[in-house]
C-alpha cells in the first residue's frame, strides 16, 4: 500500500538515509514501495539525546534508518531499555517498554519508535 506524505514548505525528511528538503511550496509525495522515512520532527540529533527515553529512541531510530540492527546499536538499545525499566514502576509504561522491545526484536523499528513516543510523553510529564 502506498504511503502519502504531505510536506510543509522547507520541511526536511529522511528517506533510506538520504536527507531531503522540500522546496518553498507545500508538496505531496507518494511512496509506492517500502522505505525508511522519518520527518524532521521525528529525527533526534545526537546532541539532543539528553534523557533516558531519548537514549532508547536514538538507537532504534538509527536501526530504522539503516534498515537493520547493527550490533552496537542493538546493544545500546538493550542497555538503555534495561536501565529505564529498572526505575519505572508504572505497569502501563512497563507494558509499552515490553512492546517496544518486542518490536525491535522483530525488526519493526518504526512501530518501536511509535511506542517510544508514548514513553517520551510519560517522561516529559514526570520531568516537568
Amino acid at each position: 500500500m502506498p504511503l502519502k506524505i504531505s510536506l510543509k514548505p522547507g520541511e526536511k525528511f529522511v528517506i533510506n538515509g538520504a536527507v531531503i528538503e522540500n522546496g518553498d511550496r507545500r508538496a505531496n509525495l507518494v511512496l509506492k514501495n517500502k522505505a525508511s522515512v522519518l520527518r524532521e520532527k521525528d529525527i533526534l540529533q545526537e546532541e539532543d539525546v539528553t534523557t533516558p527515553v531519548r537514549r532508547i529512541y536514538f538507537p532504534i531510530m538509527m536501526m530504522y534508518l539503516a534498515g537493520k540492527a547493527e550490533d552496537h546499536l542493538y546493544d545500546e538499545f538493550v542497555l538503555r531499555m534495561n536501565e529505564f525499566m529498572g526505575v519505572v514502576s508504572d505497569p502501563e509504561m512497563l507494558a509499552i517498554c515490553v512492546a517496544v522491545s518486542r518490536d525491535v526484536m522483530a525488526s519493526e523499528y518504526y512501530k518501536a519508535l511509535l511506542g517510544c513516543r508514548k514513553l517520551m510523553k510519560y517522561e516529559s510529564e514526570r520531568l516537568a
